[in-house]
């Protein structure tokens, strides 16, 4: 995959993360893996709170795989198989210091599946973000309490060969990367109004 073109220079860590469908079926190290879930540890959150549980499967454990990987829908299933690795992500509902409902979990998650991004990329390792899956299959599979909502399935792994892939996912992982320009949400004084120092 051909890196994006950025308007403002960001760090290369930011710049060529990406999210693939080919996989290698090149195993991760358990260091590695630890070092990604240290990096989601110290991400910020609310209160500290650190509202997020991480489910995590690997081809070492092909039973356990087996059973994430039947929670995601057929179109991912499709590729995420050969990935040596699917972690699914999981926001605690509420504050573990009073009880009270923790409408920034789902961000904070966020932020910790951000930092295990970046420290990815750092290991030469790729990660693809999931929403295709059934969350209440996936309750029922590994019994997560009522109070903790699944958010997301990811795999994680080396890239693989693209010629593996079917057609319509060949096109999909050879097609260059677009985002929005700044201006197209980056406000002030008033909704739409584009921030002066965006040019």
């Amino acid at each position: 995959m051909e890196k994006p073109d950025g308007k403002y220079p960001i760090h290369d860590l930011l710049r060529n993360r990406w999210s693939p469908v080919a996989f290698s079926e090149r195993l991760v190290s358990h260091e590695d893996l630890r070092a990604l879930l240290e990096a989601a540890r110290w991400a910020p959150s609310c209160y500290g709170d650190q509202p997020w549980v991480f489910i995590v499967a690997t081809k070492d454990q092909p039973d356990v795989f087996d059973r994430l990987l039947r929670c995601l829908m057929d179109a991912n299933i499709a590729w995420a198989q050969y990935a040596p690795v699917l972690m699914m992500t999981v926001a605690r509902r509420h504050f573990t210091h009073n009880g009270q409902p923790n409408r920034y979990a789902w961000h904070d998650i966020g932020l910790a599946v951000g930092g295990m991004l970046v420290q990815a990329t750092h290991l030469g390792l790729s990660v693809h973000q999931m929403a295709g899956f059934d969350p209440i299959k996936a309750r029922e599979t590994f019994a997560i309490p009522e109070d903790h909502e699944p958010v997301s399935v990811i795999a994680i792994g080396y890239h693989g060969d693209v010629g593996n892939l079917s057609e319509a996912l060949q096109a999909r992982e050879t097609t260059p990367r677009s985002r929005h320009p700044l201006g197209k949400f980056v406000f002030s004084d008033t909704w739409g109004q584009v921030a002066p120092f965006i040019e």
